[in-house]
């Protein structure tokens, strides 16, 4: 086992949220850019996060509804521990262990179903509509995903994601280039994932006020930004390591997270967004099939 590093255990969740919030602050900026605005600071989100948590709120609706962002933000945490932040001579593995793909599969939608059931007991009609489209979304972008972290387990005959980082000893070894069809799978459920468009139907402001968060405010909502910008930074990473080879420091970590933060960016912001039913439809027959075809050719 890794000998463990309880200084990084304990500032890596800062960390995640610094970044993940930066990124969604130059997020704002590209496409105000692509739309002809000056868009806010690239630090605006920090700043009302910090803001966020300075404020109280009066509202409550019971307990699930005070519990739904710290079960939240649990997940999130938890899934940021079992991810391995940096490999080679210097390594911040945290808590990772043989089998922590299929840990990681589980441990994922932890958080989300604990913000489902906090929404729905808020009485909004709008975060019942966020919550119910969220779910379908998230049964859709889950079935390429898996799919494509099958053909990763197998090609590399392992389950940890360390073992799939070392694997990859070479650009020409990077899992984008040995495994295409896992990537492409997997690239276009990171969409979903990420929530931005076309597949931002469980947000949507302009039809359901921003859907799940709609009561949630002041340092409920500022826990709930943290954590989406926490999320965001797990993801990156988790997809940095399995496809890209991983990073050896900080600088190449943060250069690879941000590429992939653009490629679905890039995507959104050219992109109006899909009806629930285009977006189930769109990852039961692409995505899946990229990643059927990808499984039956790593067996075979």
């Amino acid at each position: 086992m890794n000998e463990i590093n309880y200084y990084w255990v304990v500032a890596m969740p800062f960390i995640a949220a610094l970044v993940g919030l930066t990124y969604m602050g130059i997020g704002r900026v590209f496409i105000a850019r692509v739309q002809h605005r000056y868009g806010p600071p690239l630090f605006q989100n920090i700043v009302d996060v910090i803001k966020l948590y300075s404020k109280t709120t009066a509202i409550s609706h019971g307990v699930m509804f005070h519990l739904a962002p710290i079960l939240w933000l649990t997940g999130t945490i938890t899934t940021l521990m079992f991810i391995p932040i940096l490999v080679g001579d210097n390594p911040i593995y945290l808590f990772s262990f043989r089998g922590d793909l299929i840990f990681l599969i589980y441990i994922m939608v932890f958080g989300q179903l604990s913000m489902a059931l906090g929404a729905g007991q808020s009485g909004n009609p709008n975060s019942a509509i966020g919550v119910t489209r969220g779910l379908t979304q998230m049964v859709g972008y889950e079935v390429p995903f898996v799919l494509a972290l099958i053909i990763l387990m197998v090609q590399n005959n392992s389950a940890s994601i360390i073992d799939i980082i070392n694997a990859q000893d070479s650009v020409a070894n990077w899992n984008i280039f040995k495994s295409p069809f896992a990537f492409i799978a997997a690239i276009i459920a990171f969409l979903g994932m990420m929530g931005n468009k076309p597949f931002d139907i469980y947000i949507a402001p302009s039809e359901i006020a921003s859907g799940p968060p709609s009561e949630f405010g002041g340092k409920y909502l500022a826990v709930m930004q943290t954590n989406g910008g926490m999320f965001a930074f797990a993801k990156l990473v988790l997809y940095a390591d399995l496809f890209l080879g991983g990073a050896t420091n900080f600088p190449v970590l943060l250069l690879k997270t941000f590429l992939l933060y653009l490629v679905q960016l890039s995507v959104g912001v050219v992109n109006p967004r899909f009806r629930t039913e285009q977006s189930m439809l769109f990852f039961w027959k692409i995505p899946t099939a990229i990643g059927l075809v990808g499984l039956v050719l790593v067996m075979f």
